[in-house]
């Protein structure tokens, strides 16, 4: 059965109704045919759309807030772990326990303390799979996605995964080292984030981001796509808002 093809909408309006569904809609097991399909709306978006097709294996979605980079990321992802024909089994979604770095500090146990981690992956795979609220779920019982965080990561090897490490700009140098060093056989990693949306409060941490640029940098097989403000399809209101922010700070530097 061929994918059923929708349009993508990343900015925040009233979805369409849908008035047509697939058969499978409501099964519990969900497979490729599930999938909407869509299209790049920036030619930020179609370069990593590109670059992801060609086989790249290490890459950073670096840029402003509002321009798909984690929604593009885990749909390309889910697209290629669900697909039978390649030798990825999961996609692993990363984040940092920020503002409680300390996951410790929060009560219940590790699946406890995770979920309101996951709040937007549940969004974004809802939409992924035809207002599903439920694909998330789905997928983790699937054991085709699992979600952790960086206190967890230590000690693992990565195989046959692709790896999202969503929000980087909030992990320290020694977090995204040890992200980037858990990556095994058959795996791809992508970062998302934009150090200019830090949440780390601590000075020595703020270079976490900058400094694992500055070493990718050096990495022939590491490919980046800067997004900008042109490539923001949020809302009106938000590329507004950034472009209005970036012109007050360029201004009042200090």
């Amino acid at each position: 059965m061929a994918k059923k093809s929708t349009a993508v909408r990343l900015e925040l309006a009233p979805e369409p109704a849908i008035t047509l569904k697939s058969e499978s809609s409501q099964r519990l097991k969900l497979t490729l045919n599930d999938l909407a399909t869509f299209q790049a709306l920036t030619n930020n978006q179609q370069r990593f759309f590109e670059l992801y097709k060609s086989g790249a294996e290490c890459m950073l979605l670096h840029g402003v807030a509002g321009t798909g980079k984690t929604f593009i990321a885990l749909y390309r992802a889910l697209e290629e772990a669900l697909d039978k024909n390649t030798p990825f089994q999961q996609v692993v979604v990363v984040r940092s326990a920020v503002p409680s770095r300390e996951i410790g500090h929060l009560p219940g146990d590790e699946k406890e303390k995770t979920e309101v981690y996951q709040a937007p992956y549940i969004d974004i795979c809802s939409r992924l799979f035809y207002n599903r609220p439920d694909a998330w779920q789905r997928l983790q019982e699937q054991k085709r996605v699992s979600f952790m965080i960086t206190s967890f990561v230590r000690g693992i090897t990565l195989e046959d995964s692709i790896v999202i490490v969503d929000e980087c700009q909030n992990m320290t140098d020694m977090e995204l080292n040890s992200i980037m060093t858990r990556i095994g056989d058959r795996s791809k990693i992508i970062f998302c984030g934009d150090f200019r949306q830090t949440d780390l409060y601590k000075k020595g941490d703020l270079s976490g981001l900058k400094k694992f640029m500055a070493i990718t940098d050096a990495m022939p097989s590491f490919k980046t796509v800067e997004f900008e403000v042109e490539d923001i399809v949020r809302s009106a209101l938000v590329k507004e808002y950034i472009l209005a922010r970036m012109d007050y700070e360029s201004n009042h530097v200090g």
